[in-house]
């Protein structure tokens, strides 16, 4: 009897099940379902931290392929505590491993994003068998081209995008498009190049409002009366980009929020005298169904992922690598993020269709 736990940690986002069903899916038909039996731990590390689990059937996964969220629960527990013992006097890890040996596990599959494979890769320093699988909408995890649950965000926050253009053409507006990203600006800048926007402002990129009002006023001249900024949560100022790492942080918690959108939608407004609004599509994008594309990637990633445990090739965060889905070690994955190379390609279409990023 081979014996999996499934694990989904972090923020939610689309792809979540779809990715779950693919790697149930590959191992009931490997091993045949009465050989397999999977463990679906509750509500991300918390549960595998107090022993909240359930025994998953195949009838789990049916039906869930296109459904966002997550049919385990999730929950956040920062990488930097879990082996601070609190004020409960609770060893996170060894509760972990207690209730990962308890279980009797062959192998944890953990699907999570950054701070996720972390406490993966600690795991498997521990000595857990671990497969992890790359989710955030984020797209910033480092070792794969593309993580599952980035291309439904895109899509979600391009229909905001989309939607924002009519009733700002209508009324001759400024529109501040508040896209999910606090350190990198990957769905932003996509979701922004999609959506039309005529200024994108990624926390890779400090912008200067003067450059941004300079952009507005040029629309003005063509005859372009609305622009439609999207903006990243973590985009800030030049001035601020300059501070020093705390000072830079006590100027981010000081705004509402922690980001800069407000500010900035009231001094463009005061600047070019255009009434100003912004919107705010939250958590939005990280909710709904899961897009085709994202179904395909979750279901490759899951066989993918399933395939590695019949070979037992533990320690490894399956990823997308150009056309290919390749393993790659989890100890050169964790901790490292992908930003936004300020170069890259992406960035040279967006520029060579006029969109502005604030910096020029």
């Amino acid at each position: 009897m081979k014996r999996v736990g499934f694990l989904t940690s972090g923020g939610d986002c689309q792809g979540l099940n779809a990715t779950m069903r693919g790697v149930a899916k590959a191992l009931y038909e490997h091993y045949g379902e009465k050989n397999v039996e999977i463990i679906g731990i509750l509500n991300g590390y918390k549960g595998l931290i107090h022993g909240d689990y359930k025994k998953m059937k195949p009838e789990d996964f049916s039906g869930i392929l296109s459904i966002g969220g997550t049919i385990l629960g999730t929950s956040r527990q920062p990488f930097k505590l879990m082996r601070v013992i609190g004020e409960d006097g609770i060893d996170k890890v060894a509760c972990m491993k207690k209730t990962y040996k308890y279980l009797k596990l062959d192998c944890l599959v953990i699907l999570g994003g950054n701070g996720s494979q972390k406490t993966a890769n600690l795991l498997r320093e521990e000595g857990c068998n671990i497969v992890s699988l790359p989710k955030t909408i984020d797209n910033d995890l480092w070792g794969t081209d593309k993580t599952f649950g980035f291309q439904s965000g895109i899509n979600v926050a391009t229909y905001c995008l989309d939607a924002i253009h009519t009733t700002a053409t209508s009324h001759s507006r400024i529109f501040v498009v508040e896209v999910m990203g606090h350190k990198v600006g990957w769905l932003t800048l996509y979701a922004g190049v999609a959506g039309g926007a005529d200024v994108i402002l990624l926390p890779e990129i400090p912008y200067s409002v003067d450059n941004i009002v300079k952009k507005i006023e040029e629309r003005e001249r063509n005859g372009k009366h609305f622009t439609v900024i999207a903006m990243a949560e973590g985009a800030v100022p030049k001035e601020v980009a300059e501070l020093s790492k705390k000072d830079r942080k006590a100027a981010v918690m000081a705004q509402p929020n922690g980001t800069f959108t407000s500010q900035l939608a009231a001094q463009i407004q005061e600047k070019t005298g255009h009434e100003t609004r912004i919107t705010v599509p939250g958590h939005m994008q990280r909710g709904g169904e899961t897009c085709p594309y994202d179904r395909f990637l979750s279901t490759s990633f899951g066989a993918a992922a399933a395939q590695l445990i019949v070979e037992e090739k533990y320690g490894n965060m399956v990823a997308l690598q150009g056309d290919k889905i390749v393993p790659v070690p989890l100890e050169e994955v964790a901790g490292k993020l992908k930003t936004v190379p300020v170069d890259c390609d992406e960035i040279k279409c967006a520029r060579a269709v006029g969109i502005s990023f604030g910096d020029k």
